[in-house]
């Protein structure tokens, strides 16, 4: 067995913490070091797992190879970028950053010093998400839902780059075309970004998406739909399941339909559709998505190949989120006579 790969975690809250646990139990990777500007907070997550703490990241913990960055979104580049120029390898949390000339900051210095970055958009690892890659879907028309209860983490950001950027990542990962129009709405309830937000986008060659995300829901909720020209598929990334419906396994629907005259459809109005069809359960691992994440970054840093969610995938993604935010801010409320319109324009 190769020599295990001496890590870092820099920021130890609600993912770092996450991310310590698990190159802990790594036997490809050893944790050398918790760094956290809250010392007491690094030596509480890594004190249990045998590893050093401070509150800078300094030679004098020892050879760090690779690292996470998982401080808050808005100090990514201050922390990744003399990393980066030390040639350390970095897995930063998603977002990249929280504006795209910032994420491609962080890109072009990954180029420039021939550093591997990989960014956390854990989903692409979901076991749900790997079982979709599996059937090799063209999408036509895309639909997600990502809502939960306000956890008063990452108020920093809007719900767009909190919470819809997970499914920003996937759209364009399965969609692979450039992005034509976006129009968005977005509400502010709690915070002084969006916390609700609906974004319609629509792509060069025509497939369409509906992203909806809230951080104000009374329930958690992950949903995708995929509607293609062979086959529909419907996922529930919370629990794990999905379903299938492919052309290929209903002909006989559709042979039957044509020979009841697919003009005339109410001569079959008698018959159970639900019964007709051939739904198809997807196929899926019970897999750790974050530890398949850290397995595949460390595998990367090690053969020096290209991340399957590298920084260039992580500066589309801010792209397309910084879109949808500039979209909803610009939308105008008709409030009705006598009312102000509801602002969505942060701080505002």
């Amino acid at each position: 067995m190769s020599t295990p790969l001496p890590v870092a975690v820099i920021g130890a809250g609600h993912m770092g913490r996450h991310h310590v646990r698990k190159y802990a139990e790594m036997d490809d990777a050893r944790l050398v070091a918790v760094v956290d500007s809250n010392v007491e907070r690094a030596r509480a997550a890594a004190e249990p797992v045998g590893a050093r703490w401070a509150a800078t990241l300094t030679p004098d913990l020892g050879d760090i190879v690779a690292a996470t960055v998982a401080v808050p979104t808005v100090h990514h580049l201050a922390v990744a970028a003399p990393l980066i120029e030390r040639g350390i390898a970095l897995l930063i949390e998603k977002p990249l950053a929280p504006t795209l000339a910032e994420a491609r900051q962080i890109a072009d210095l990954a180029r420039r010093h021939d550093v591997i970055v990989q960014v956390g958009h854990t989903e692409r690892f979901n076991p749900v998400v790997r079982a979709v890659d599996r059937l090799g879907l063209r999408p036509k028309f895309v639909e997600t839902h990502r809502i939960s209860p306000f956890t008063f983490r990452s108020a920093d950001v809007g719900v767009v780059f909190d919470m819809m950027i997970h499914d920003i990542d996937i759209l364009l990962h399965m969609v692979g075309e450039k992005v034509a129009r976006v129009d968005a709405v977005g509400v502010s309830i709690l915070s002084k970004h969006e916390d609700i937000a609906n974004a319609r986008v629509t792509f060069d060659a025509g497939a369409v998406a509906n992203l909806t995300a809230s951080r104000l829901a009374l329930k958690t909720e992950r949903k995708l739909r995929v509607f293609c020209e062979h086959a529909y598929v419907s996922l529930d990334y919370h629990k794990k399941v999905g379903i299938a419906i492919t052309l290929d396994k209903n002909l006989d629907v559709l042979k039957l339909a044509r020979e009841h005259d697919v003009e005339d459809l109410s001569q079959m109005a008698g018959l159970d559709f639900g019964k007709m069809i051939t739904v198809e359960p997807l196929m899926i691992d019970d897999r750790d998505a974050l530890r398949d994440e850290l397995e595949t970054f460390v595998g990367c840093v090690r053969s020096r190949s290209r991340p399957p969610v590298s920084a260039e995938d992580g500066v589309a993604a801010v792209a397309l989120a910084e879109q949808i935010v500039q979209s909803l801010q610009q939308h105008t409320w008709n409030a009705g006579k006598g009312r102000e319109p509801f602002s969505t324009v942060p701080g505002e």
